[in-house]
């Protein structure tokens, strides 16, 4: 395990560095003023792979039949925020390139305790077409990124293979997903996405139904890291840099330290346990957590170590812990001062 404990400490001084940077505000970002907004009419003649709400909505599980659950409109991409974001996962932000994220408004889950509730509940961010999102892409990679990172991109999964069919990026694309998928839209994304990191959110049906209002989230999740796995096959890491492959996210709940030894055991026994995970003790209540009294706390040592404990003695060994100061509002991307300028 001593891999193991050293990525923790390279990701931990990595953030720690990075919190005077990004409130100072000299972090590298895309603003939309910088892209060239044109209407690409090749690309508007195009015949669209997206679905029009007359018969519904397909892109998550809950299949909605009229006005969607997540708040996105019919044929409009919202994007809250452009950046070389430096907390991801060291495998995935390298020092010096950070990842490209492109963070989604709207969500398919709105959790009550989510941490970037401004853009996944309240929508913030700017509607966008289809070849604006291409530029983005082109940006960001002349930027110097390591991928391509498409966060909470679930509820525009049409759009965005609409997107990476038009102008595929040189650098791997990361599914930056909270792992309630349909299943059957994951294999639509072979060939277009290199990277899944999925958050293994519930196992238990109550949690996920009284927090996310998705009592199916966690069948949904396995069946979609399953079929994220024959999609990808092995994982790639080419001198420290992930190029190929799966990352699982387990953040631990306050008072829910037994759902989370349940994902892993599931997780094994669907896919194994060759699998890069990464167990996050930043959970901070935020949002409307104040009234769910039972998880209106910060998790304490003793629940992250309970986890820990039984993650390494199922034999995971490939992947990241996080220490308990990265429970922390100052890591969480600022949504409230307007990042992109579109023009």
């Amino acid at each position: 395990m001593d891999l193991f404990g050293s990525r923790l400490k390279e990701g931990v001084q990595e953030n720690r560095k990075q919190i005077s940077l990004n409130n100072k505000d000299i972090e590298g970002r895309v603003k939309f003023s910088d892209i060239l907004i044109k209407k690409n009419i090749d690309m508007e003649k195009k015949k669209s792979t997206r679905l029009s709400y007359n018969s519904g909505c397909t892109c998550c599980p809950r299949h909605c039949a009229n006005k969607s659950f997540c708040g996105k409109s019919s044929n409009v991409v919202r994007v809250a925020k452009v950046m070389r974001h430096m907390y991801e996962e060291p495998i995935l932000c390298p020092a010096g390139m950070g990842s490209g994220a492109i963070f989604f408004s709207f969500c398919s889950l709105k959790c009550v305790y989510c941490q970037n509730y401004e853009i996944s509940s309240l929508g913030q961010g700017k509607d966008i077409k289809i070849y604006d999102l291409c530029e983005i892409f082109k940006k960001l990679e002349k930027m110097g990124v390591a991928n391509i990172n498409l966060v909470t991109p679930t509820h525009y999964t049409f759009e965005i293979i609409e997107a990476l069919n038009s102008y595929r990026p040189k650098i791997p694309v990361v599914w930056n997903s909270s792992g309630y998928e349909d299943s059957s839209n994951i294999n639509k994304l072979k060939g277009l996405v290199d990277i899944f990191l999925f958050d293994a959110k519930y196992f238990s049906p109550e949690l996920s139904a009284k927090y996310s209002g998705a009592r199916d989230y966690f069948d949904n999740f396995i069946k979609s890291l399953v079929v994220a796995r024959e999609i990808v096959g092995e994982d790639i890491v080419q001198n420290g840099v992930m190029k190929k492959g799966i990352i699982v996210r387990l953040l631990v709940l306050p008072n829910a330290w037994r759902d989370s030894i349940e994902i892993f055991r599931h997780i094994k026994e669907k896919v194994g346990t060759n699998i890069y995970v990464s167990l996050m003790s930043q959970y901070v209540p935020m949002h409307k957590a104040k009234f769910y009294p039972e998880i209106n706390r910060k998790i304490t040592p003793l629940e992250y170590k309970k986890v820990l404990r039984e993650m390494i003695g199922l034999g995971f060994n490939k992947g990241f812990t996080q220490d308990k100061t990265s429970a922390n509002i100052c890591f969480t991307p600022n949504f409230s001062r307007p990042t992109l300028e579109l023009k």
